[in-house]
């Protein structure tokens, strides 16, 4: 799996332009029903946060696709808990995930349109959520808001930590540049400043013994 999730990670570092449709399909999958267990996707969503933040690729680009691969999945899940209604949930692969199903049918029960927002940052129960809401027959509109909202929130969220990671790395090599160019200003400053003063100590040591050698003559003189 990790050797899968590198190549997957090496290819949006490779080809950029296609990093908006690949965002799509990982918070997509990341969302769907079973496949969102599965899919260890977050990983992958903070490593593209780091080539956002090192300049690789467009921000604006991956948080548009990551945010509607997102609501897509969760309307997916949805609407698959609806029209196939509770049969879903003793399908073969549903039932193994029984306890993830459980506390999402309870976190459901407790909170209703609130644990559409919230589940979404849960990983366990993230993408079994929207298909109990659909289940139950929550309504289209309420799940739909939930989903929208929650989906622009969460999206920056997982890019974010690798954003910042990559911010501060970036930040560190050109604050040693900055610190190597100022100190060496600093001592180019220093060095015709010393200079200056050195010239001018001489010009005024010289004047100083040339009013002295006209004094001496004025008093031969006298």
């Amino acid at each position: 799996m990790q050797a899968y999730l590198d190549q997957i990670g090496l290819f949006i570092e490779i080809n950029q332009a296609w990093a908006g449709p690949v965002v799509f399909l990982l918070a997509f999958g990341e969302s769907l029903l079973v496949l969102g267990i599965l899919m260890p996707a977050t990983a992958l969503l903070l490593f593209t946060g780091g080539l956002v933040g090192s300049g690789l690729v467009s921000p604006m680009t991956v948080l548009l696709w990551g945010i509607a691969g997102a609501v897509a999945g969760d309307a997916v899940s949805f609407w698959m808990g609806r029209w196939v209604g509770p049969t879903i949930l003793r399908w073969r692969l549903v039932k193994r995930h029984r306890p993830t199903v459980a506390r999402a049918r309870l976190f459901f029960y407790r909170y209703g349109f609130l644990s559409i927002f919230v589940g979404r940052f849960l990983g366990p129960i993230r993408s079994t959520i929207p298909t109990v809401a659909g289940v139950m027959g929550m309504s289209q509109w309420r799940f739909q808001l939930a989903n929208v909202l929650s989906a622009i929130v969460w999206v920056p969220l997982m890019l974010l930590p690798g954003y910042l990671a990559a911010k501060s790395i970036y930040l560190a090599k050109h604050a040693s540049q900055l610190m190597l160019y100022v100190g060496g200003g600093l001592t180019i400053v220093i060095g015709v400043l010393l200079l200056y003063l050195l010239t001018r100590q001489r010009k005024t040591a010289q004047a100083r013994g040339k009013g002295r050698e006209h004094k001496d003559r004025h008093k031969e003189i006298t």
